[in-house]
């Protein structure tokens, strides 16, 4: 899985393009994906985040991510194909720098952790888990803690 990461918020947060990518390789494991994808990951801010989830999602707050699968309700006869060898668009992850924080403060986790976490997320979302109904978000949150946990077992990166 190929990301693309902007990062205009914060010079020190650019270490998570390397973070995002061993999270979305442990995905891949964990989950059996052979496609090749490719993900936007964006850190945003507050106006940003709140924006966009009031014109999108109609609702008016800040939120911690929000992700736009761009094959979402699209059937597969009418998507775009790819090449051979290249990767499909996935979709976007935008993760608010900003309430990611606050929230790991106010929850007791690491900043880390917080951030790792939120593009699991929003990653789980792009490929299909969600978590509206009870049954689904019992399969989508154990999997999200999985994913990270197999991460952190591993070596592919740190929680604290």
């Amino acid at each position: 899985m190929e990301i693309v990461f902007s990062n205009e918020i914060d010079a020190k947060y650019d270490f998570l393009e390397d973070c995002y990518e061993s999270l979305a390789k442990v995905t891949e494991e964990v989950l059996s994906i052979k496609s090749l994808y490719e993900v936007d990951v964006s850190l945003v801010d507050d106006e940003t985040i709140h924006s966009i989830n009031r014109d999108y999602r109609g609702v008016d707050r800040i939120t911690d991510v929000i992700s736009f699968a761009f094959n979402d309700g699209v059937e597969e006869k009418d998507a775009i194909k790819p090449q051979p060898g290249m990767p499909i668009m996935l979709g976007e992850i935008l993760i608010c720098l900003p309430q990611a924080l606050r929230q790991a403060k106010e929850i007791g986790n690491t900043e880390n952790r917080e951030l790792f976490f939120l593009f699991i997320h929003g990653l789980l979302h792009l490929l299909g888990y969600d978590h509206m109904k009870k049954e689904d978000e019992e399969i989508m949150f154990p999997l999200q803690e999985k994913i990270l946990q197999k991460a952190s077992q591993n070596g592919s990166l740190r929680t604290d």
